[in-house]
């Protein structure tokens, strides 16, 4: 059956209408179930415990679970690219950080393109690093920590959250322009590494202060610097790896993704949600003790 061309035309756009309602449905009643968040790392690291503490809020704002899904490996390229391979549908989301921009330049090859497929959805904090050592290790300030390494080249192992990460390339920022030699010791994320310097089995790292604030507040490792360029809040006679090597400067961001054809309605109320909490008085203290700097960013454009 052939049909008049207006009435082609009417029913075309009453399909295109009936799909713009669908979306529309679907973005009022988010969610109707449990929500997954990826986080490229293994957990106990900065990135798991930012997941953990916006995962409750939205938990609780929403009334549906947004359960943590720990994808380690590649350097944060495994659990990225299951977020991207993810349907669009708002119900699997991305804990993104520093590490994606740096996998863009440091691989050739990757099955993703970052800023292609993965839509912004929030950003969470920035956060510097701190040069923590174990205990035993006899230095107590950055001079006497170059001046131990330089005797003992190569013998000084630093744990990272994986090659590529921000842990690793802080400390190779470090080695370059401390000119020391140490063995870089990668790990499947900052937990695993951390324990691992606990545990003395690398002497050096350098976590975000969300990882790693606790253990030096409790003497379990010793804080020589932090990485920013002023001193943190939360570490305030704690001097900055600037103040011994010039021009020494690093931090780090965490913000949430999502696969990038996700509606830009459901995007939206994400980040409204996130955005509420990042100023709520808990979640703010939480956040600052932790030595990070509150980032609320708002979708750029308005969706259909």
């Amino acid at each position: 059956m052939k049909l008049p061309r207006r009435q082609f035309l009417h029913l075309a756009a009453g399909a295109a209408a009936l799909s713009a309602v669908s979306r529309i449905a679907r973005a009022q009643t988010y969610p109707s179930r449990p929500v997954r968040l990826i986080v490229p790392l293994a957990p106990a690291g900065a990135a798991d415990i930012l997941a953990r503490l916006i995962g409750q809020w939205l938990s609780e704002r929403l009334g549906q679970q947004f359960v943590i899904d720990n994808r380690p490996g590649g350097g944060g390229n495994i659990g990225t690219e299951t977020a991207v391979r993810a349907p669009a549908d708002g119900y699997t989301l991305l804990l993104v950080g520093g590490l994606n921009a740096v996998n863009a330049t440091f691989y050739d090859k990757l099955n993703f393109n970052f800023i292609r497929d993965v839509a912004p959805v929030a950003s969470i904090i920035r956060t510097p690093f701190v040069m923590a050592v174990n205990p035993t290790v006899p230095a107590k300030t950055v001079p006497e920590f170059i001046a131990y390494a330089k005797t003992s080249p190569g013998k000084i192992n630093y744990g990272s959250a994986g090659t590529g990460t921000a842990t690793h390339l802080t400390g190779e920022l470090f080695k370059m322009m401390a000119g020391v030699d140490m063995v870089h010791v990668p790990y499947r994320g900052g937990g695993p590494a951390l324990a691992d310097l606990l545990g003395d089995q690398v002497q050096v790292m350098f976590p975000t202060t969300v990882s790693s604030i606790e253990y030096i507040r409790a003497g379990r490792l010793r804080a020589l610097a932090v990485t920013a360029a002023t001193r943190s809040d939360v570490l305030p006679e704690i001097p900055t790896v600037g103040e011994f090597v010039p021009g020494y400067e690093a931090s780090n961001w965490y913000g949430v993704g999502a696969p990038k054809a996700t509606s830009a309605k459901i995007v939206e109320k994400l980040n409204k949600e996130i955005n509420a909490g990042l100023a709520d008085p808990n979640m703010k203290t939480r956040l600052a003790d932790l030595g990070g700097t509150v980032l609320v960013v708002r979708p750029l454009t308005s969706a259909s």
